[in-house]
């Protein structure tokens, strides 16, 4: 029983050797693939009773894991939508193929890194067939309340390089300084003329025709202008008449002491905010609010358009593609204007290694893995997104060499054990002859 248990033992050995072998091999062999996390192979003895002074030999038996917690370098690369994970978390991604049975019922894989690319339909998509997910953004930019702990809103990030948009125009301020001495009596009492260009609903350049007419008084000063404001649309129609007032005072000169609004919307003194009509809706229009000079001034004798900033855009065509710090994917149109048009999290586990290895280095949540979480990247426990970048192999081929002369070693051992059984059993079969 003992020279049996021995012959058993030596074979375990063979075996377990051999699966220490398989390991170190693969890791080897992907240790120039990116995102590859190594597999590590355990010994864990077998003990088995024996009767009195007899001891039984139970052997040996391997177990492997994937050690999937530790991540590899980072190297940077040229392309805008290579990514890959600094820190803790992983990349939501599906199969393409998934896509063509049911776009709404994908499975979540998850990966460390990848080289995404738009494929013939749009889709971020790696070159073994894996689509990024993602939640798309609102129309404002904004990302819209998700479940954290499902994936239900995640969807295929699609990008369409052939996209034309525009925003139209809703707000603007007019920082413009008048001419202190166009009041004074004896002035010629001209107009100051401005147009300020804004964009309407279908991405159309309109504008806006602002004249400051002065009041000149018959002695002093008046402080005073009347401002009207014209729509391109149409030419013959007033859509705002204020009548504004300047303070001469020493603390105050030059700003804004009152606004009469003659027509169109309200003027707000607190905020400085008055509201117009144009063809396409309403338009704020920020003049400064009253003691403040952070819009209109009267200052000097320049008539000076020194700051007319505006939101909104005309048509673009989208140029580029990129993904921040945050997840958050950025599509920049040829107008320079950049939108946000989905957000990709980042998901964590509490056992990153109990997760099921799947081929194309990704993994698929399991009970062993726990329950999973999606969060903002660089938010709470993980890391960030890193774009122009991809994360190497975990492989370090100079401990995997030294491991593997172990094994050979080790494996010749049990292999010589096996030899003295058969030597030993061949001797009790030769005593009875």
């Amino acid at each position: 029983m003992t020279i049996s248990s021995s012959l058993n033992a030596g074979v375990a050995g063979l075996q377990a050797n051999a699966t220490r072998l398989a390991s170190i091999s693969d890791n080897i062999a992907n240790s120039s693939t990116y995102g590859y996390r190594r597999v590590q192979t355990d010994f864990e003895s077998v003990v088995i009773s024996g009767n009195g002074v007899n001891y039984t030999a139970g052997g040996v038996r391997a177990t492997t894991q994937r050690m999937v917690d530790q991540s590899g370098s980072l190297v940077t690369t040229s392309n805008a939508t290579d990514l890959a994970v600094r820190g803790n978390g992983f990349l939501p991604v599906a199969q393409r193929v998934d896509l063509n049975v049911n776009e709404n019922d994908t499975q979540m894989l998850l990966t460390s890194t990848g080289s995404f690319s738009t494929d013939h339909e749009g889709f971020l998509t790696t070159e073994t067939g894996l689509v990024l997910l993602g939640w798309p953004a609102n129309p404002d930019g904004s990302i819209p309340l998700n479940s954290r702990d499902m994936d239900d809103g995640l969807q295929p990030i699609q990008i369409n390089v052939n996209q034309l948009t525009g925003e139209p125009t809703t707000r603007m301020t007019l920082g413009v300084n008048l001419p202190a001495t166009g009041t004074i009596a004896g002035a010629p009492g001209d107009a100051q003329e401005l147009a300020v260009e804004y964009f309407g609903n279908l991405g159309i350049s309109e504008s806006i025709a602002v004249t400051f007419t002065p009041t000149v008084p018959a002695t002093g000063s008046s402080n005073e202008w009347t401002m009207t404001l014209i729509d391109s649309t149409d030419p013959g129609v007033v859509i705002g008449e204020y009548v504004l007032t300047f303070d001469d005072a020493r603390n105050a000169g030059g700003t804004l002491s009152n606004v009469t609004t003659v027509s169109g919307g309200a003027y707000d003194p607190a905020t400085g905010d008055l509201i117009v009509q144009v063809a396409g809706g309403p338009i704020e229009v920020q003049i400064g609010a009253i003691g403040q000079s952070d819009a209109m001034t009267q200052l000097a004798d320049t008539f000076a358009p020194v700051s007319i900033t505006k939101d909104g855009f005309s048509v673009g065509n989208m140029t580029t593609v990129n993904v921040d710090g945050n997840g958050f994917v950025h599509a920049t149109f040829d107008t320079g204007v950049t939108r946000t048009i989905y957000q990709v999290p980042l998901v964590v586990l509490p056992n990153p290694n109990g997760m099921i290895s799947i081929d194309s280095q990704t993994y698929a949540p399991s009970v062993d893995s726990g329950s999973f979480f999606l969060w903002d990247a660089g938010d709470g426990p993980t890391g960030d997104i890193v774009g122009f970048a991809r994360e190497e192999s975990s492989t370090d081929v100079a401990h995997e060499l030294t491991s593997m002369i172990q094994t050979q070693r080790a494996y010749s051992s049990n292999a010589k054990v096996i030899q003295t059984v058969d030597e030993m059993l061949q001797e009790t079969t030769n005593i009875k002859r």
